[in-house]
């Protein structure tokens, strides 16, 4: 199947505060007059995501969150749910990144759960993967990403608009890359492992790749078989440089 769209996604993580929306404002503008043929989406800070929904307002840009609640609504101070971010006005949302996975605790039932609060309030999960350098170092990248799909994808994803991000944790914010051959590897175990568990649903879906993408490696990284996009940490801040990403695709 060929998927011709890519998706180019920016994770703000914590930062970005109202100077950041200066950024948005630029990539906006630089993307009416040098249309992409991809999907660009920024998630930043829960405090910035209806601001940008409303600046990027009948853009190309589209605007998600970082994480969700499972449950809708209820006393759980410093949360936010689906609801509440499709509210806001995003569209998609972040869920199993490992900064949650391993700083907060997050399980693969968790992320299954919120998978199946951001389907309930109509955003789209973008689902994040990957192992650790010590996973790596054991030959054991491609049991434990296939073992997360298994436990963070509920069935119910079949026919609903989603996709997974592979990012390896010992390239985020590292400056370090798997190899070509690597990130390849991985790719097509992830597209095996979703069709396993879809059926020809899981041949739909897009496979990001993160971890450290920049300027300088995405255009290679972004032609790799089966890389269907790229979550962008860092080099999502600056606008220049996420042009030149998006650009790349």
């Amino acid at each position: 199947m060929k998927r011709s769209v890519k998706l180019i996604a920016g994770n703000w993580k914590m930062n970005g505060q109202a100077d950041g929306l200066a950024q948005a404002r630029r990539l906006i503008e630089a993307l009416v007059s040098e249309p992409t043929s991809s999907r660009v989406a920024v998630m930043p800070p829960a405090t910035l995501v209806s601001r940008l929904a409303e600046l990027a307002s009948g853009s190309v840009v589209e605007v998600g969150g970082q994480d969700c609640r499972a449950e809708a609504a209820g006393a759980f101070t410093g949360d936010i749910s689906a609801e509440l971010l499709a509210e806001a006005g995003a569209a998609l949302v972040i869920l199993g990144h490992s900064e949650r996975r391993q700083g907060h605790g997050e399980t693969d039932a968790d992320v299954s759960a919120k998978v199946e609060a951001a389907l309930r309030a109509g955003l789209e999960p973008v689902i994040c993967i990957g192992e650790t350098l010590q996973e790596r170092e054991a030959g054991r990248a491609i049991e434990v990403v296939r073992s997360q799909i298994s436990g963070s994808l509920p069935m119910s994803l079949n026919g609903r608009a989603f996709a997974v991000a592979y990012e390896p944790v010992w390239a985020i914010g590292t400056g370090l890359t798997p190899t070509l051959e690597q990130i390849a590897e991985v790719h097509a175990a992830v597209r095996a492992a979703l069709v396993e568990q879809l059926g020809e649903g899981g041949q739909a879906p897009l496979i990001l790749y993160g971890g450290s993408v920049k300027p300088s490696n995405a255009a290679e990284i972004l032609a790799v078989e089966e890389v269907g996009g790229a979550l962008v940490g860092g080099a999502s801040l600056k606008a220049d440089d996420f042009l030149a990403i998006i650009r790349a695709a």
